[in-house]
């Protein structure tokens, strides 16, 4: 248990945020039929437009065969399509369809829902405050050197 309110307050925040996250986005990927794992792997794809097997991979740490096998799920639920990389017809290009992309939209909403039952016991005063606050957190984070397994 820290010693300093700060942090102490800073580590319940995160927790009770977290709690509240997880809990609404892994009841709607159980209500949607996916794993952590798929959901997972739509993030990733999803951010990077299209991706590799090998990559996806190695992204969620399986191997290029356990990631096909999911990937043939996520293909058989037309969340994904594979198709061929245009400069090497040996390898498959993975992207969302539109489906996927809703299925993701949709997720990110269920993660988010309790911001809005949040927001709304917040007087003005408070949520100006509270923004301010995160302002100064988020700018500071975001400047922090990254750890050094992610350099």
């Amino acid at each position: 248990m820290p010693t300093d309110p700060f942090v102490a307050s800073l580590e319940e925040w995160i927790e009770v945020s977290m709690r509240r996250t997880m809990h609404n986005f892994v009841g709607y990927a159980r209500k949607s039929g996916l794993s952590m794992s798929h959901i997972g792997a739509l993030f990733h794809i999803h951010r990077e437009g299209t991706c590799g097997v090998t990559e996806l991979g190695n992204h969620l740490d399986v191997t290029s065969a356990a990631a096909s096998q999911m990937l043939e799920r996520l293909v058989q639920q037309e969340l994904i399509l594979r198709t061929e990389d245009p400069h090497d017809r040996r390898v498959k290009q993975i992207v969302l369809t539109e489906k996927g992309d809703r299925i993701l939209k949709e997720g990110i909403r269920a993660r988010q829902s309790w911001l809005d039952e949040l927001t709304q016991t917040l007087s003005d005063r408070e949520k100006e405050t509270i923004r301010l606050a995160l302002d100064i957190l988020i700018d500071k984070v975001r400047n922090l050197k990254p750890p050094a397994e992610l350099e």
